[in-house]
């Protein structure tokens, strides 16, 4: 049965709290098997018999919003998947930068939008620097995320119009090792 790995945006943050048991039961209910979470931000690893993970992805944004009251956009990748996006190499610290830089994935449904593609190069700076994949978007800030100016709201403002979600790629690097860990016997 093919497993997945659900990133979910608006968890615990934002008044939004939700424990990581009644979101395991939430995915339980929907039939989904060897549900587990990975920290309490929204990260929900399962598996599910489906062939369409589009109609996967909107069948839990659409039993998240019933349940919660409030909408979830929900953002599913493979094993495979996640490690390739685990597996990119950020671009080269900046010289003289005075601490190591920072790395996010911003999560989409699909490719970037030409808009928000112009918009985010207009936000690119010293400290700031985006990359686009084919469903993702890779964010280095030279030091920490709350050094950047893009920091509570600039970033988010760009990227309203488009539903997405983000997470650090430590985090990242993090679910690839536990789902790639050999089962007990």
């Amino acid at each position: 049965m093919p497993q997945y790995i659900a990133f979910l945006r608006g968890i615990n943050v934002g008044g939004h709290r939700v424990k990581m048991d009644r979101l395991r039961s939430l995915f339980e209910q929907l039939n989904l098997r060897d549900v587990s979470t990975f920290i309490a931000s929204g990260n929900v690893i399962f598996s599910a018999q489906a062939e369409d993970v589009d109609a996967l992805r909107d069948r839990i944004e659409r039993y998240l919003a019933q349940e919660l009251g409030y909408e979830v956009p929900t953002f599913l990748r493979s094993p495979a998947q996640l490690a390739a996006i685990a597996a990119v190499s950020p671009t080269e610290d900046k010289v003289g930068s005075r601490s190591p830089s920072s790395h996010y994935v911003i999560f989409l449904h699909g490719a970037a939008p030409e808009s928000l593609r112009s918009e985010l190069a207009g936000l690119e700076s010293e400290m700031d620097e985006f990359r686009f994949s084919e469903t993702e978007i890779y964010w280095q800030i030279q030091g920490k995320v709350t050094d950047s100016p893009l920091f509570g709201g600039g970033l988010g403002r760009a990227t309203r119009a488009t539903p997405n979600t983000m997470r650090n790629m430590n985090t990242l690097r993090r679910i690839v090792a536990n789902i790639s860990e050999p089962e007990a016997t």
